[in-house]
C-alpha cells in the first residue's frame, strides 16, 4: 500500500480534510487514490484534495486492517530518535508513538523529531504518560488530530492509565531533528 490505483469507497464515511483538520463526509461511490497508509490511517486523494481516513473505515476502501497491521509490525528498523537510555514501559510508550504519522509525510512523529519529551508519573490508578511534541509547522490544522492519535496509541500500552499530549512550539522544529532513518525515507541522505 499505496498502489495509486483509483478506487471507489463502498459506503459513506467520516474523514479529516488535510491540511485544515476539518471533519468531512465522503459519500459512497467517491473515487479516491490512497497516497499513504501508515500508523493505521489512510491518506487519500479526492477530487477535492487530501483526506485522512481512520482504520475503522478501512473496509470501505476494500482493505483488511488486520493484514495491514501485520505488515507494518515487520517494517521497522534503522536509527531512530528513541532515547537510548530508556527501557521498560517508557520504551513501550516511545515505540507506540512510532505508530503515529503526519498524513502528508511518510515518517513517524518520533523519527521526524516531533516528540520532545516523554515523562511517566505515578497516579492513583496507574501510570500517566505526559508527552510534549511539536509539528513541522505551527499553523498545521492537523495538530489536534495528530496529538489525539498519539494519545490513543499511548493509551493502548499495557500499564498506562492516562496520557496527556501537549503541543509546544519551543524549540521550533527543523529538519536537523529528523532521525537518520527518517532522512533515508524522505530521500534527504
Amino acid at each position: 500500500m499505496p498502489d495509486h490505483n483509483e478506487i471507489q469507497i463502498s459506503r459513506a464515511l467520516n474523514a479529516i480534510q488535510i491540511p485544515s483538520g476539518d471533519e468531512i463526509t465522503l459519500p459512497a461511490g467517491t473515487k479516491v487514490i490512497i497516497t499513504q497508509s501508515l500508523g493505521g490511517t489512510y491518506t487519500v486523494a479526492t477530487e477535492n484534495g487530501l483526506a485522512r481516513i481512520s482504520a475503522k473505515d478501512a473496509d470501505a476502501l476494500g482493505i483488511d486492517p488486520d493484514a495491514e497491521k501485520k505488515k507494518a509490525e515487520t517494517a521497522s528498523g534503522g536509527s531512530s530518535n528513541i532515547p537510548e537510555n530508556i527501557d521498560g514501559l517508557e520504551r513501550e510508550v516511545w515505540e507506540a508513538l512510532r505508530a503515529v504519522f503526519d498524513p502528508e509525510i511518510p515518517v513517524n512523529i518520533v523519527d521526524l523529531g516531533l516528540v520532545y519529551d516523554c515523562v511517566l508519573d505515578e497516579e492513583e490508578n496507574g501510570k500517566k504518560a505526559a508527552i510534549k511534541m511539536t509539528l513541522t509547522a505551527p499553523g498545521c490544522g492537523m495538530g489536534p488530530t495528530i496529538a489525539a492519535d498519539a494519545q490513543s496509541k499511548i493509551m493502548m500500552v499495557d500499564g498506562i492509565a492516562n496520557a496527556e499530549v501537549d503541543l509546544v512550539w519551543d524549540p521550533a522544529w527543523n529538519q536537523d531533528m529528523i532521525s537518520e532513518e527518517g532522512k533515508m525515507k524522505l530521500g534527504l541522505v
